[in-house]
This record gives C-alpha cells, structure tokens and sequence, in this order.
C-alpha cells in the first residue's frame, strides 16, 4: 500500500467521522496540487482494496478492512 493511501485512511480516525467528503480527504495531501490528484487515485485503490466505500457524492466510508490496515500499521 502506498504511503499516501495510508494517510487517507488514517484521515478518518484523525478527523473522528465515520465518513469524508472527498474535500477533506484531500487533507491528506496538504496545499500541493499535484499531490491532490494523487489523494483520487490513493482513494480509487482504497475503494478496489475494499478499504472505502463510495456513499454517494463525494462522500467515502472506511470499512472493517480499512480499520484493520489502520490498526496493524
């Protein structure tokens, strides 16, 4: 798993919400826009992985996957 991918997922326990708008996930990027293009993709992995759950909009969930990766990182 890429760093950045991490960083996203680690944005929820951060953030303390169980679900993101994809604004705030691009947090994890900073103000560097070529790394908030980055942040779509860590976020398409993520949802591939089974990491995220698309909510609709521009909303993500992380699932029971995603928490394990979080916890064993």
């Amino acid at each position: 798993m890429k760093p950045l991918s991490l960083d996203v997922l680690r944005l929820f326990g951060v953030m303390g919400e169980v679900r993101l708008d994809l604004h705030v996930l691009f947090e994890a990027a900073g103000n560097d826009p070529e790394q908030r293009l980055r942040v779509l993709d860590a976020v398409d992995e993520l949802v591939r992985a089974g990491m995220l759950d698309a909510c609709g909009g521009d909303f993500y969930a992380m699932t029971g996957k995603g928490k394990e990766t979080v916890a064993q990182s």
